[in-house]
């Protein structure tokens, strides 16, 4: 199948690259097309860098990837996922891989993930999409370390020596479902960053009430603010997302945006928000 990989990490991520060797060495026709730059935290938004009001595109060729085009894109995932549907690197693809991205995107804290915003922008359009993530600050991986020094440490880890091919082997195992599922279907997978052999296994999980770090507000001043990330200290429920990552699990999750929202009362008179209109002069009755 034809298959369109980007990311937010960047066209230099080193996720970005297994996924695509993984996805060629299983006999897919792999185009590559992601962010000249990172541009983590960007959801769905659909910005780009034009140049006479064009955006700017660069082919690229990886070097143990001769077979795989592959462009750098002066715009968001988002933006790049939907240029992508369009045909602007090929022919539309018919499944979206968006990662593998460099720390878990769970809860429902994916709302602000550049990877699934990728996903969810080409699933708008109809197509079937994964996002892949790789949890880098799973418990497993953290055990030395506790609070915020747990980031810290592993901030220190080598990006190229992680275990991207864990996740690059799963997310190629569920290509054939993505493929099977209903027009704008996105799952949502994440992975924990140990060696194949110590993987437990893969569940379908829910999604987390919170993500696995949260913004905090460091400092604030006359004309300024600084932020600060920290790990959400939340206590975990069973069958969520996180739960499963913490047990070492892979976990995948369907997940949509965008959708109406039955279940939300609203108890307005809808008719009395707008009064109604005057009658024209030529709908006064005549006398």
């Amino acid at each position: 199948m034809r298959v369109l990989i980007t990311n937010d990490d960047g066209i230099a991520a080193p996720g970005l690259r297994r996924l695509a060797a993984a996805s060629a060495d299983a006999g897919h026709e792999v185009t590559v097309a992601a962010p000249m730059a990172e541009a983590s935290g960007s959801s769905a938004a659909l910005t780009a860098v034009a140049a006479d009001g064009r955006v700017v595109v660069e082919r690229r060729q990886f070097a143990e990837l001769p077979q795989v085009t592959a462009y750098a894109v002066e715009a968001s995932p988002a933006y790049i996922a939907l240029l992508a549907t369009l045909g602007a690197f090929g022919a539309a693809p018919d499944v979206v891989l968006s990662g593998i991205n460099r720390g878990a995107n769970a809860g429902h804290a994916v709302l602000h993930s550049g990877t699934v915003g990728a996903a969810f922008t080409a699933a708008n359009g109809g197509h079937r999409c994964l996002a892949v993530s790789l949890d880098v600050l799973s418990p497993a991986a953290a055990s030395a370390s506790s609070g915020g020094a747990a980031i810290a440490a592993l901030d220190e880890v080598d990006d190229e020596s992680r275990h991207w091919d864990t996740a690059a082997r799963l997310a190629v195992a569920l290509l054939p479902a993505v493929a099977a599922a209903p027009a704008g279907t996105v799952l949502n997978l994440n992975v924990p960053d140990v060696p194949w052999p110590r993987l437990r296994g893969v569940r379908r999980g829910t999604l987390a009430a919170f993500g696995q770090v949260q913004m905090a507000l460091a400092e604030s001043g006359e004309g300024y603010v600084r932020t600060a990330i920290e790990e959400n200290g939340a206590r975990l429920r069973p069958g969520t997302d996180l739960a499963f990552l913490a047990e070492g699990y892979a976990c995948v999750t369907p997940v949509r945006a965008a959708v109406d929202a039955h279940d939300v009362p609203l108890e307005l008179d809808l008719d009395a928000l707008v009064p109604s209109p005057s009658p024209s002069p030529d709908s006064r009755p005549a006398g």
